[in-house]
Order: structure tokens, then sequence, then C-alpha cells
């Protein structure tokens, strides 16, 4: 009877310390885990402990006569106006602006205010159809990326060509044909490759959207290294054609190319 009740009182024991057990989780990506605080070795975001399951919080966006962009986030539970922001590679809230015939690129940093609400003052090119992507992370909750559509009074224009200053890029992908479903390793070779520096925390951004603009991906590179080509793991989630834009910096300067992407079923 000893020997049983040691065994009882060892397995419990054993059970409370594995219930106790912390790990530490990377916001953005949660495949990223350790016993210890640390630093993704993605994204560069701080490991936090016990993060909450995602949910989906939602978003107002009214767009006055200017073109001033005002975003406020509501909790999921209890409708509630979000005050308070974790900063995500220097900045509170990433916004992406796409034109509906992918020609028109930008990513911005909205203005934070007392309330919670965020401002942007838009400089779209002409009118037309814009898809917006807001990436922001609520404290105590999960990081969001939340996509609307806004339509601009007037005739499209042509939108301005991207900025690449003082750099090159090409591209290749492994597979050489990427596959719905399935991971597409992007390897960015870039030249001079002397002098490249972080941007926002990273060594680069990447916008991925498909060409009805339905599905849009923000991510960064696979690992920290810019010796090497600068590599991004995406899965396609539909066949089609995706645009991609990437931005990297040199010398102080950023650096804006597009590249487009056809995506196969699975044969």
């Amino acid at each position: 009877m000893a020997f049983r009740t040691t065994i009882l009182i060892l397995f419990l024991i054993a059970l409370l310390g594995a219930e106790d057990k912390v790990e530490f989780v990377c916001p953005m990506d949660r495949d990223v885990r350790q016993a210890t605080p640390g630093k993704c070795p993605k994204c560069g975001m701080k490991l936090v402990a016990g993060l909450p399951d995602p949910e989906e919080y939602q978003e107002s966006l009214k767009v006055d006569g200017t073109g001033l962009l005002t975003f406020r986030l509501f909790e999921p539970r209890t409708n509630q106006a979000v005050t308070r922001f974790e900063v995500v590679h220097e900045k509170l809230f990433h916004l992406f602006l796409v034109s509906s015939d992918l020609r028109y690129f930008a990513h911005e940093h909205p203005v934070v205010h007392a309330d919670g609400s965020f401002t942007y003052q838009t400089h779209l090119p002409g009118g037309g159809e814009y898809r917006v992507l807001s990436d922001l992370y609520p404290a105590g909750g999960t990081p969001q990326l939340i996509a609307k559509t806004i339509f601009v009074p007037g005739d499209p224009v042509p939108a301005p060509s991207l900025t690449a200053p003082n750099l090159r890029a090409t591209l290749t992908t492994e597979p050489a044909k990427a596959i719905a479903g399935f991971k597409t390793m992007l390897f960015f070779k870039l030249d001079p490759s002397e002098g490249l520096e972080p941007y926002l925390g990273v060594w680069g951004h990447m916008l991925a959207a498909s060409a009805d603009l339905i599905d849009m991906i923000h991510t960064h590179p696979a690992w920290d290294d810019p010796k090497k080509p600068i590599q991004f793991n995406v899965i396609f989630p539909r066949p089609g054609n995706y645009r991609v834009w990437v931005q990297f910096q040199r010398l102080g300067q950023v650096n804006t190319f597009s590249f487009d992407v056809p995506v196969s079923a699975l044969e």
C-alpha cells in the first residue's frame, strides 16, 4: 500500500509540474515556441507567455471627403473600443493600401489618438476601388489582419512608379511553380548586398495579394541573415495570379519592388 501511495504522489507532482509549465510563444509566428523568454528569430517580436487563442476583432473605418481614414478597433466579447496596442516592428499600426488594378501600393503608419482611434490622410492617385489592410496588435489579445474595401470618387489615374533608389532585386521561387496550399519559398537576391539595414525591425516586409484582392498576406523573412538571399515563406491559399510587394532598406533609403507569382492547383 505504501508503494502504491508513493507512486500516486509522484504522479500527482509530475502532473502539477506539467500544468505549471509556461510556454513562450511568438504572437506573429505561433509555431515559434520555447520554454524561456526571448525574441522570435523570424520576426523579432517578444515571445509571450500564456498567449490567448486568436479572436477576430471588429474594425470600423470611416472615410471623409478629404480622404482622411479613421480606424477604430472593438473587442469581440464586450464590443468596447480598444485603447491600448502593442508595438509591432516599431509601429502600433501597419496600413497597406492597394488599388484594384494592383498598380498602386502603399505601406503607411496611421497616427494614434488618446481615445485609441487611428487616422491616416491618404494621397491616392485617383478614384476607384482600393483594398485597405490593417495590421495591429490589441493589448491583451492577438495580432489582427483586417481587410476592408473603400471606393473613392473620380476616375482612376496611373499610379506613381514604385521607388527603388539604390537597390536591385531578382526573385526565384522554390518550387519553381508555386502550388496553392503548399509552402512556397521566395528568395530575393539584392544587388548591391552591402549597406542593407533592418527596415522597421526586420530585414524586409512583404505583402502578397491575389489578383481579386480577396487574399492578402503580410509576412517577414524566414531568418535573420542578410548575407544570404532573403527568404520569405508563403502559403498561397488559392490558385491564380498573385502580386507580391517587398521592401528593403539600404543606406537609409527604402526600396520597394513588385513581382507577379502565378500559383497553380495541385494536379
